[in-house]
């Protein structure tokens, strides 16, 4: 597989995590276990696209403190260039989420406030226009305060290089809203979509309309266990993802999908054999307590790929 150039701009902050030991009994004082790690949508895809074999430059804000150090650490590890802007009297910005025992999401709490000074203007510095300029494929995060991503789709325009997004959540995702149409690929789960589009309630087969509607050209939609929708300008397709005994975490596994997603697209494989590398990609994830985990890799993609049935595609 051929290396590419791969810039990534948005969250790379500290992920904490509790799981629920037995059943949930809200407002209660559950029993459970807590695990911490370096994470953030554009670091775990960064990370994951690193393992995949590709050169990754990941540019954030960072905290001048022992979580900041942290997520260095986490982006030497996985061969990642790590290109933060460092606010050494701030803190590095935290996700904290509460699962469920059988690994799904409660609630969770997310402190990024730090987010909102990565303006415009960071991007007109020499540096970061010139790893622009390499990039094969620039992915951002809507971490980004909303004119961020707006200006970096601008920068990142031209020269034939495809452009993506991870949603986030569907209160951040509303933030691309100007900038939808100079994307190639937002990753997005089914409440996000709904965000965007405002609609309520859709069948898989609906969201390509809905979502070309509001002016994006391509994305992919993950429906939990349910079938995953992926179009772009020319056609869509539904895959279904296969059927799991048990998750270790689903934090990541959209992200995963996003890496396993681009990192086919880079290579040159439509849009169905390119959604059969994102399920991919999420399984590993899906059977790692990490959100992006350590054994990613190409050989191990090949492995996951025969686990996913052939998409269908959609008219």
């Amino acid at each position: 597989m051929k290396q590419h150039e791969i810039a990534v701009f948005g969250g790379a902050h500290i992920d904490r995590r509790g799981r629920i030991i037995g059943s949930t009994a809200p407002g209660a004082s559950n029993p459970g276990t807590w695990f911490e790690e370096a994470g953030g949508g554009g670091f775990n895809a960064a990370r994951n696209l690193a393992r995949l074999g590709h050169r990754v430059r990941m540019i954030s804000p960072r905290g001048g403190d022992a979580s900041g150090e942290m997520v260095a650490a986490a982006a030497a590890a996985a061969g990642v260039i790590d290109c933060p802007f460092t606010f050494l009297d701030r803190k590095t910005p935290s996700y904290t989420a509460i699962l469920e025992n059988d690994g799904n999401l409660a609630i969770a709490l997310a402190d990024m406030e730090l987010y909102a000074l990565f303006s415009p203007r960071r991007l007109q510095q020499r540096a970061t226009r010139e790893v622009i300029a390499a990039s094969d494929l620039v992915l951002m995060d809507a971490n980004l305060p909303q004119e961020t991503l707006a200006a970096l789709v601008r920068a990142a325009s031209g020269d034939c290089r495809p452009i993506a997004g991870i949603a986030v959540s569907p209160a951040k995702v509303i933030r691309y809203g100007e900038c939808l149409a100079g994307l190639d690929f937002l990753f997005m789960n089914e409440a996000e979509a709904r965000a965007l589009t405002g609609t309520e309630n859709a069948d898989a087969e609906a969201w390509p309309h809905l979502l070309r509607a509001v002016g994006l050209s391509g994305g992919v939609v993950t429906r939990g266990d349910r079938a995953a929708v992926a179009f772009d300008r020319m056609s869509a397709c539904l895959a279904e993802p296969p059927a799991l005994p048990a998750l270790a975490d689903v934090t990541g596994a959209g992200d995963a999908l996003a890496s396993g997603f681009l990192s086919a697209r880079l290579s040159g494989l439509d849009l169905a054999a390119s959604l059969r590398h994102g399920i991919a990609a999420a399984l590993i994830t899906l059977r790692s307590p990490y959100a992006a985990a350590e054994e990613m890799s190409a050989n191990k993609l090949r492995e996951a790929l025969p686990l996913v049935p052939a998409p269908q595609m959609l008219a």
